[in-house]
Parts: C-alpha cells; sequence; structure tokens
C-alpha cells in the first residue's frame, strides 16, 4: 500500500466528471479531509488560503502560499500532475482564484471550508451559487478502494492491539484519566500517528455514550466502556470499543450484555450489498427492544469510517440507501440505565461482495479484569 495506491492520480478526474453530472463549475477544496483525499496533501489550515481549484472543465490547480510550496511539493499531490499556483503575501488569493475561474454559476466548497474563506469566495465570487463539496464527493469518498481497505484494516489491527493490553492497565483504584493517558500512549506506540478519542466510561459513566474521562476512581464491581481511535500515518481512521468489568458483574448488567452482544452480531450479520442502511440499524436496535432495553438504545448504529472518525453511509433509522462493496462503517448499538452503568461493542466493518468484513477482531465477550 503506497500513496499512489490511495491517492490514484485518476481520482482528480473522477472528481471533476462528477462535478460536472452533478451541475457545478467548480469544486473549492481547502484544508481537510475533502482536499487529502482528493490529492494527498494533508494542508495544515490557516488564516493563509490554500485551495485545491477542481474545476468541471479544464486542469485543476492547487494554490498554496509561497512560503508553504516547499511542504505541498514533497507531499503526493505533486504525482498528479497539477499546476502549483504559489501567491504572495500581498495577493489577495481569493481574486486569483475568481480571475482564474471566471465567472461560474455554481461552485462546491468543501465541508470543513472555514466561514473566513467561505465568505471571502463568496465576496469573490458574487454571482455564484454555493453548495457543500460533500454532495459530489460522499458518492466517492463512501466506496472505498482496495488500497482504502487495507488502509482501513492496518488502522484496525493496530487498535486491536491496544485493546488487548487494556486488562493489564485497567484496575479497581485507578482513575478513568489514568487509564485513558496510558491508552493514548499505547495508541501512539501501535503507530498511530494521531490520538483522536479515548474515552473510559467506568461505573455511571459509562451510561454517557459520550462520556470522556474524569478523576472518578475505578472501583471493584465497576463495568467500563473503552471506546479509542486515531489516524494512522496514512491518513485513515480506528474507531473499536469494547466493555469491560473490574471484577464479577452486577447480575442486571450481565443480563443486558448478552442482548447487546447478540444485538451486534445480528446487525453484523445482515450487512451484506442491496441491504439498506436502516435495515441494519434495525437487525441491532429491533433484538434490544424485544429484550425490554429499547429506551436505552439512544444513538444510531454506526457511522461510516474513512479518512474522517464520522462520515457517510450513517447506519441509521431513515437511511434507505443500499449498501454497496466498498462501504467502510461501525456497528456499535449500547445499552445504557441512567445513573447506573452501560456498555457498548463496535466493530469497524467493510461490505464486500459477500456480506461484511469485520476490520475489529478483539473478542466480543465480556471482559473480566
Amino acid at each position: 500500500m503506497t500513496s499512489s495506491d490511495l491517492y490514484p492520480v485518476s481520482r482528480v478526474s473522477a472528481v471533476q466528471e462528477a462535478a460536472a453530472k452533478a451541475g457545478l463549475d467548480a469544486l473549492l477544496l481547502t484544508p481537510g479531509p475533502d482536499l487529502r483525499y482528493v490529492s494527498g496533501y494533508e494542508a495544515k489550515p490557516s488564516e493563509r488560503l490554500t485551495c485545491l481549484v477542481v474545476p468541471a472543465a479544464g486542469a485543476a490547480y492547487l494554490m498554496v502560499p509561497r512560503l508553504e510550496l516547499p511542504s505541498a511539493q514533497a507531499s503526493p499531490a505533486a504525482r498528479l500532475g497539477l499546476e502549483f499556483v504559489a501567491w504572495d503575501e500581498t495577493d489577495d488569493p481569493y481574486a486569483l482564484a475568481a480571475a482564474r475561474l471566471g465567472k461560474p454559476a455554481k461552485v462546491g466548497l468543501a465541508d470543513r471550508m472555514w466561514a473566513m474563506a467561505s465568505l471571502s469566495f463568496r465576496a469573490a465570487l458574487p454571482g455564484a451559487e454555493q453548495v457543500l463539496a460533500g454532495s459530489v464527493l460522499r458518492e466517492l469518498r463512501m466506496r472505498k478502494s482496495p488500497a482504502e481497505v487495507a488502509a482501513l484494516r492496518e488502522a484496525g489491527e493496530a487498535i486491536d492491539s491496544v485493546h488487548r493490553r487494556v486488562p493489564e492497565l485497567l484496575r479497581a483504584g485507578r482513575t478513568e484519566r489514568e487509564v485513558a493517558a496510558d491508552l493514548a500512549e499505547a495508541i501512539r506506540a501501535a503507530g498511530h500517528k494521531t490520538v483522536d478519542f479515548v474515552i473510559v466510561a467506568s461505573g455511571p459513566s459509562g451510561a454517557s455514550p459520550h462520556h470522556d474521562v474524569s478523576d472518578r476512581v475505578i472501583q471493584a464491581g465497576d463495568p467500563v466502556v473503552v471506546d479509542i481511535g486515531g489516524t494512522f500515518p496514512s491518513g485513515y481512521c480506528s474507531d473499536s470499543t469494547r466493555t469491560y468489568c473490574v471484577g464479577e458483574p452486577p447480575a442486571e448488567f450481565a443480563a443486558y450484555y448478552e442482548v447487546l452482544r447478540q444485538a451486534q452480531d445480528a446487525a453484523c450479520a445482515a450487512v451484506r450489498p442491496g441491504v439498506s442502511c436502516e435495515s441494519v440499524d434495525a437487525a441491532a436496535r429491533d433484538l434490544i427492544a424485544g429484550a425490554g432495553y429499547g429506551g436505552y438504545f439512544v444513538h444510531r448504529t454506526g457511522h461510516g469510517i474513512g479518512m474522517e472518525t464520522h462520515e457517510e453511509p450513517y447506519i441509521v433509522s431513515g437511511n434507505g440507501e443500499p449498501m454497496e462493496p466498498g462501504f467502510a462503517f461501525s456497528v456499535e448499538p449500547g445499552i445504557y440505565l441512567p445513573g447506573r452503568h452501560g456498555a457498548r461493542i463496535e466493530d469497524i466493518l467493510v461490505c464486500t461482495e459477500t456480506g461484511g468484513e469485520r476490520l475489529n477482531n478483539t473478542s466480543r465477550e465480556l471482559v473480566i479484569v
């Protein structure tokens, strides 16, 4: 897996074709996952404009501040045949872009473009309707190439190795924050470039799906939700949740954990081409509701993953989009009892030609530490 596999030369022309099909005259991609997906350039956002301009017709070019030109030329973008347009400190880069574009009727702005840049482009291109570039790029980004799947698999195997270390780090008497610090170090040691999040939610903290960490001291008998993830040097993300218990679990918890495990298995088994995203959600949700815990499953079953931890497709009621080979997403049902405890099991899956392949493979049984 090389940068040429992850960022093929053909991607720019594919984006141009998609923009033309959508009726856009150009895409304006500033630093963030959209820019990196198309060009491979991991630009740092700042007040100085960096923007990949992808016209529906004509040659694409990368506008960069002159002081950042060497970094851009050292990135995978240099292989794509792009023109590098360096601008100087006294230039108005928005006016330069507008002069090259002429009078476009409709442009797509990177979904994560800063408001400062969006408003500056609006002033520079007063006749152009602005829409989200994601309306075009989603169709490409959702369908992972074999190289992208390999990158996600590499990240998944690395985060699995961190989960295997949890039993040695998690014990009564330690705080959530202390455990989280050790996990963050382990995530980096496993090869991640960045640590994107560490959730260590013990006892009643586990009833909050997005609990971060606190100074709560972990106690004997506590269930503990551990949700961890980061970004690999490839630019692709990991995300996996397992639930542990420090000593013997409360009887009530053990009962609903088994329901949760079965629900997660059912949702994973439901994945195959042609099945709707919402039907995968229903496979988990219906089982949990049937056991009497429906009101305690308070979030969607999953989210897409790639260059962002959360991206399309979303595995949620109301999303009737059919699964296709290359879709990559989480399956992470949870049950949360306010004031008591909670549990979540999360794997990343890829839809294949025949079903769903799990990219996380640590035990989904309740681990007693």
